[in-house]
């Protein structure tokens, strides 16, 4: 699944590090309004440069990204490595799904964020971070790094990865789903879970495999 995963893990450490870096200049924000400022001016871009198109587009997206599609396809994914017999990546897989949902329940009643006014979909609860954002970026990450082959054709796939959880994030912006902040911090940690946990799922797996090629060599 992962040919080098202390790399992938620090990557990981890197997305990770800017994540706690917006979390908490948003955390701070009602005494240095900053983030709302820029969050502002790109809210009234979004109206700026909205059409049909476009809007159809985001509209699409807000369908794909939501729990309709994403849960079945969890499902499918979980059932193909479990009857594969592939353990790991299935533990990998599972593990991204229930820490990511259980980051986003905590986060977003910790801040608690109002979301932008005028959403052109239905929204639930509160703004931030975005879990269209979040879902998207950790499942994306996750379905190329459990399905494919490390090597040139899977990194092709991880920039189309990261291009649609970029183009998820920007359609939660456009519709006023959510707040520039919102997506910029989703995608981070949705990001940086999926490479954390396939990370320490292939170290744990390395640590037993030692462990028992220890015991196995007679005293």
């Amino acid at each position: 699944m992962l040919t080098n995963h202390r790399r992938a893990l620090l990557y990981a450490a890197g997305l990770l590090f800017f994540t706690v870096l917006v979390f908490v200049l948003v955390g701070f924000d009602a005494t240095r309004p900053s983030v709302q400022a820029v969050d502002d001016v790109v809210y009234r871009g979004a109206d700026d440069i909205r059409n049909a198109p476009l809007t159809v587009l985001a509209r699409v997206l807000n369908v794909l990204g939501g729990g309709w599609v994403l849960i079945p396809l969890r499902t499918v994914v979980a059932v193909f490595l479990a009857v594969r017999r592939r353990w790991r990546a299935l533990a990998t897989w599972l593990l991204i799904w229930l820490v990511a949902e259980v980051a986003l329940v905590v986060f977003k009643a910790w801040y608690a964020r109002p979301r932008p006014p005028g959403a052109l979909v239905d929204t639930r609860g509160f703004s931030f971070p975005s879990g269209h954002a979040v879902a998207t970026a950790a499942a994306a990450i996750a379905l190329v790094l459990v399905l494919l082959p490390a090597g040139h054709h899977r990194r092709q796939w991880e920039v189309h990865a990261a291009l649609f959880s970029f183009a998820m994030a920007m359609s939660r912006v456009y519709l006023n789903a959510h707040w520039f902040s919102d997506v910029v911090a989703g995608t981070l940690l949705g990001a940086g879970i999926a490479l954390t946990t396939a990370g320490v799922v292939t170290e744990v797996r390395d640590v037993v495999l030692r462990r028992r090629e220890r015991l196995a060599v007679p005293g």
